[in-house]
């Protein structure tokens, strides 16, 4: 069982995908927004984040620099499950790599099953 933090402004997705992660034994947090993001992630602990990029005010890279200027937070792994395809890795593979994002997920071509077999393998490389 891990502690997810969920950032997804789309509440039918992020319902939809809380609830399953919840029937998998996982506690998790939802939220719609990057700041909620960074207030939750310092609240709640989170073991991982799974975020969507196209977020309201700052997007998700926004979101994801500031997560990683903090101490606590420079490890914490990221999956990315967003509707912006994934051109990021080819683009900049050292933008990828420094905010260490575990895996990128493309919904349009994503089942949930799919996300979840990813959460499992990120959870599971996980020390501790």
């Amino acid at each position: 069982m891990a502690k997810i933090l969920l950032i997804d402004p789309d509440q039918q997705i992020g319902n939809i995908t809380a609830e399953f992660l919840k029937q998998r034994g996982h506690l998790v947090k939802f939220c719609s927004s990057a700041q909620h993001g960074i207030h939750q992630a310092d609240k709640y602990k989170p073991d991982l984040i799974i975020l969507e990029l196209q977020l309201p005010v700052h997007n998700g890279i926004e979101f994801l620099y500031e997560l990683r200027s903090y101490h606590d937070w420079q490890d914490t792994p990221v999956i990315i499950h967003s509707h912006v395809p994934p051109a990021l890795k080819a683009i900049s593979p050292m933008l990828w790599d420094s905010l260490k994002i575990a895996a990128y997920h493309y919904k349009p071509h994503t089942k949930l099953a799919a996300l979840y077999d990813s959460i499992d393998n990120v959870l599971a490389a996980v020390p501790g």
